[in-house]
């Protein structure tokens, strides 16, 4: 027999052998050590997180809103708001600007009644003290910043917006990270706010501290 006629038989007993080993070993394993990615799982399992209104894991209870809010990325990325699974800005949408972005909901419908961008850095603070003192009562008042929301900033608006339930307005400042849902005449603060001081010790980004997210389930007004 030729000397490549003995390697060949060899190889063949070497795989067959191998192959004996593998079916061996995988035939002891237990059923319980093999773990299937979830989205492998069997049909009776749901093959992915369950997402529900604007995304939240966990659907809100009965009468309640879901929402969530980002604020915007430095002055890169534009701030998103959703609610009752309705975007209603984002950059996507191409309706958000730098300052503060707000938008008006019906708070018993949840209907998106309006939505605006007021530049807090080089724009007429008079617009958005007009715009909040025309709040209709009722309404649900979500705010996200982006970029700068307090260069501008008044003593009136932020007055207004501690009426309608903000914690932080009164110190709101240059570059600082908002995310917020008020209404008008509120018997306490609203629980619904985050708030991230512009900070060079502890900023995210160079010059911006890191974005906010806010996500929940708001019930009707009031709070």
């Amino acid at each position: 027999m030729r000397v490549s006629g003995v390697l060949r038989v060899l190889a063949l007993i070497v795989a067959i052998v191998t192959t004996w080993i593998i079916i061996r070993n995988c035939m002891g394993f237990s059923t319980k050590t093999i773990r299937l990615p979830r989205w492998l799982a069997s049909s009776t399992m749901e093959t992915q997180v369950m997402k529900h209104k604007c995304g939240l894991i966990k659907p809100c209870p009965a009468n309640h809103f879901a929402f969530k809010i980002g604020s915007g990325a430095a002055n890169v990325v534009g701030p998103t708001m959703c609610f009752e699974n309705h975007m209603i800005m984002s950059p996507v949408k191409n309706n958000v600007g730098r300052g503060l972005n707000i938008a008006l909901v019906n708070g018993t419908t949840g209907a998106v009644l309006s939505q605006s961008a007021f530049d807090m850095y080089s724009g007429d603070v008079k617009h958005l003290e007009k715009f909040l003192k025309e709040i209709p009562k009722g309404a649900l008042v979500l705010v996200a910043s982006y970029d700068d929301p307090g260069t501008k900033m008044s003593d009136e608006a932020r007055k207004l917006f501690t009426n309608l339930g903000s914690s932080y307005a009164k110190q709101l400042g240059f570059r600082d990270s908002w995310v917020f849902i008020g209404a008008k005449d509120l018997r306490d603060k609203s629980p619904f706010e985050q708030f991230l001081k512009n900070n060079p010790n502890t900023n995210k980004y160079e010059g911006w501290p890191e974005l906010l997210e806010m996500e929940g389930c708001v019930p009707p007004r009031p709070f």
